[in-house]
C-alpha cells in the first residue's frame, strides 16, 4: 500500500495520505511503513503499525508472516474484540495452543505475541477498530494463516456465524503449515 505526501510545513511537518482498502466487512490500512515514510524523510526508526475496521462479527486470522519475523502489539481503539493469539513455534512446549482476550477501547488493554504466534480477532460489537505495532514491515511473499476453526487448536469464538475473507476461508490448518513449512520458521532460541 503507498502513503502520499500531500503537503509540508514548518520545514518538516508533513501531511500523508494513507491508501485504504474498503469492503462489505470495513476497511483496512496501513498506519506506518518503515521504508515508505524514510523516502519521504522521515527517519525514527518504527516498523509498521495497521489500522483496522471491521463490523460486529467479523473474524481475521489466524496470520502470521516469517521473513521478517513479525510480532504484533494489538489493542482496539475503538468497540470490542477477542484478540487472539495462537504459538506455531515447531519446537515450543506449547506448539498449537492458544490465548484469547476480550480487549476494548474501554478496558485499553494490549495483547503482545510475539514472532512465532498466528494471530487473529473477531470483532464483538457493531464496530471495531484495532491498531497493532508490528515488528517487521508486512512482506506478501511470505505471509500465511491457519484456519480459524482449526479442531487441533479448538478456539472458542466468542462468535457464531464469523463473516470471513475468501483468503480466511482456504487457510491451511495448522498441520498443514507444519508439514510443509521450513524447519528453520519459528523455532525457539536456545
Amino acid at each position: 500500500m503507498e502513503f502520499k505526501k500531500i503537503s509540508e510545513y514548518l520545514n518538516g511537518v508533513l501531511v500523508i495520505m494513507p491508501e485504504v482498502y474498503e469492503d462489505e466487512r470495513g476497511f483496512f490500512m496501513e498506519v506506518y511503513r518503515e521504508d515508505q515514510f524514510k523516502k519521504m524523510g522521515i527517519t525514527d526508526q518504527f516498523k509498521q503499525e495497521n489500522h483496522s475496521g471491521s463490523i460486529k462479527n467479523v473474524l481475521r486470522g489466524l496470520h502470521f508472516q516469517w521473513e521478517p519475523p513479525m510480532g504484533k502489539m494489538m489493542r482496539v481503539t475503538s468497540g470490542e474484540a477477542f484478540l487472539v493469539a495462537v504459538d506455531i513455534r515447531k519446537n515450543s512446549s506449547t506448539l498449537g495452543r492458544w490465548f484469547g482476550e476480550t480487549v476494548s477501547s474501554k478496558n485499553r488493554k494490549q495483547v503482545w505475541a510475539p514472532a512465532g504466534f498466528a494471530r487473529g480477532f473477531c470483532v464483538l460489537s457493531d464496530f471495531a477498530e484495532i491498531q497493532y505495532l508490528s515488528t517487521g514491515v508486512y512482506n506478501s511473499k511470505a505471509e500465511s494463516g491457519i484456519q480459524w476453526n482449526d479442531p487441533e487448536i479448538g478456539i472458542k469464538w466468542p462468535i457464531q456465524n464469523p463473516i470471513l475473507s475468501a483468503k480466511d476461508i482456504q487457510a491451511q490448518t495448522l498441520h498443514e503449515w507444519l508439514a510443509k513449512s521450513e524447519s528453520n520458521y519459528f523455532k525457539i532460541q536456545t
